[in-house]
């Protein structure tokens, strides 16, 4: 990605402020993370090879009955036990959850020098005496260049590593000399003979270079404006969305990329008025002030066209994940997370936005502060004006892409008729049925199947989907904002939020619970 340009002034001593730090990242962390994923794997076929090839020597060497067993054997099976041991550690460790990826990937490098040292060992463990000596290239050398490609690390780290490693056949030489088992002369023969590896070793550093090289550059097109992207949080229709860090207040955030290809082919005015209308919906979105309203702190456009909008990075999980891994809610705590996003709306309708993606994979519930079950609605930048729009698109519709979620879609949005505010509620609807029932109103093979059903069927109260306890009254709210015509649903989000805050439960559902539920079901 080229370098962005920001939607107001970008600080200009970014990298002055902390050269030393942002210098040193060499490759991004989510990076770091796969490749140390991958390290555990081949330690774990590393560790199956040390049992399969010992068995394999024994079980020929009986076959052939040249190779009794004698001292160099158990040498040979020690050596390889020994392996086994130190493969598997390293895989269990890149598998704990808080492990460091620059730790795994230096213990990396520290592996290769000790599984160097055990072929080492392991191809001078019998007796040599006679063999020739002239130059060739080992499975040293091989262990070495595959290291340098799968573990990424600087050009330094892996000269020394690569050379210490191409140094362990002429080290398993000399005490295989020196035990006797093999007898050559001058004792530099070793090193003669194993030249090919040191060249390998060089050869690993310029692939660490390249591997370096990838890694900045994947840095610096992660840079936007004063942010710099780290793991990648989530992927949808429009782009894609990354954890991020502001490099002057390394002030934690979310970032969310509107690939250029979602926008079409649009080239020429129609994309200068594609940008315009991303600036004033980003512009309308970053001023709503509901405290249930994610907050958006900026958005930009890079070169290459790019959009971002730069959210507060959250912290807890959505409603579609909260469901789909704990199950329907009780009908207390479904009225106090509904009512909060009846908060959030109330102020986007009283500006006259409709959000149109109301679906609980854009709610997010946890914790704010020392506050808990805290909803906050996403996607606020692309929301409809409906205003004085005269028929206007958003950008989302400009982009060609279906409004809405099927599951979730109001009837009048899918047959094409003006939309207010009352479709959200019919979506809000939707997603109170799925937390109280784990469910959706309408389910279908296929998109269409699903529509229709919103247009023509009757849904099914959710006291009868679902083994909790449900109250008539929230039965009753859910279904009115089911109906199919708008004007026979709440005609606002305020209204709904009376219904809910009427409807009579066993036991309010409040911050006491909230917290004690977070405290055992916070994610990792």
């Amino acid at each position: 990605m080229s370098s962005p340009q920001l939607i107001g002034p970008a600080p200009r001593t970014t990298e002055e402020a902390e050269p030393s730090r942002w210098r040193r990242r060499v490759v991004p962390d989510d990076i770091l993370r796969e490749a140390s994923g991958r390290l555990g794997a081949i330690s774990l076929i590393g560790a199956g090879l040390w049992v399969v090839a010992p068995l394999m020597g024994h079980f020929f060497g009986e076959m052939s009955r040249t190779h009794p067993k004698s001292l160099h054997l158990w040498h040979a099976d020690a050596v390889a036990l020994g392996s086994v041991i130190v493969s598997l550690a390293l895989f269990f460790y890149s598998r704990l959850p808080d492990r460091n990826p620059r730790v795994v990937l230096d213990l990396g490098l520290a592996y290769m020098v000790l599984t160097a040292f055990a072929l080492g060992q392991m191809f001078h463990s019998e007796d040599f005496s006679g063999h020739s000596t002239e130059p060739m290239i080992s499975w040293i050398g091989v262990v070495i260049l595959m290291f340098a490609a799968i573990v990424p690390a600087t050009p330094g780290k892996m000269l020394v590593a690569s050379l210490v490693s191409a140094s362990m056949n002429p080290l398993g030489m000399l005490i295989a000399r020196a035990r006797g088992t093999w007898h050559f002369e001058p004792a530099t023969r070793a090193l003669v003979m194993h030249y090919p590896d040191y060249a390998l070793a060089l050869v690993a550093v310029a692939i660490s270079h390249v591997v370096t090289k990838l890694g900045q550059q994947v840095t610096r097109a992660r840079e936007l404006g004063s942010y710099r992207l780290g793991e990648l949080l989530g992927r949808g229709g429009m782009g894609e969305v990354y954890r991020a860090t502001h490099r002057m207040l390394a002030r934690p955030a979310a970032i969310k990329l509107i690939r250029p290809e979602t926008m079409g082919k649009a080239t020429g005015e129609s994309a200068q008025v594609a940008m315009a209308r991303f600036r004033r919906e980003a512009e309308t979105a970053a001023s709503l002030r509901s405290p249930h309203t994610v907050e958006l702190y900026d958005f930009g456009v890079a070169n290459d066209k790019t959009m971002y909008f730069v959210m507060e990075l959250l912290d807890g999980m959505d409603l579609e994940t909260l469901v789909r891994t704990k199950g329907p809610v009780p009908a207390a705590r479904a009225i106090f997370l509904l009512r909060q996003v009846c908060d959030s709306l109330a102020e986007a309708h009283a500006r006259g936005l409709v959000h149109r993606d109301i679906k609980p994979a854009n709610i997010h519930v946890g914790r704010l502060g020392l506050q808990h079950d805290f909803v906050k609605v996403l996607d606020f930048g692309l929301v409809k004006s409906v205003a004085g729009a005269g028929g206007g698109q958003s950008l989302e519709t400009a982009a060609g892409s279906t409004l809405g979620t099927p599951a979730y879609l109001a009837p009048e949005m899918a047959v094409g008729a003006p939309v207010d505010a009352r479709a959200d509620i019919y979506a809000l609807g939707c997603v109170a049925y799925f937390l109280l029932t784990g469910q959706l109103v309408f389910d279908g093979k296929t998109a269409v199947a699903v529509i229709a059903k919103h247009l023509h069927e009757a849904p099914v109260p959710p006291s009868r989907r679902t083994e909790l306890p449900v109250p008539e009254a929230l039965d009753r709210a859910v279904l009115a904002c089911l109906m199919k015509k708008p004007e026979d649903r709440p005609q606002t989000v305020a209204a709904l939020a009376d219904m809910l805050a009427a409807v009579p439960v066993d036991e309010p559902w409040g911050e006491e619970q909230a917290r004690r539920w977070w405290q055992v079901n916070r994610p990792a």
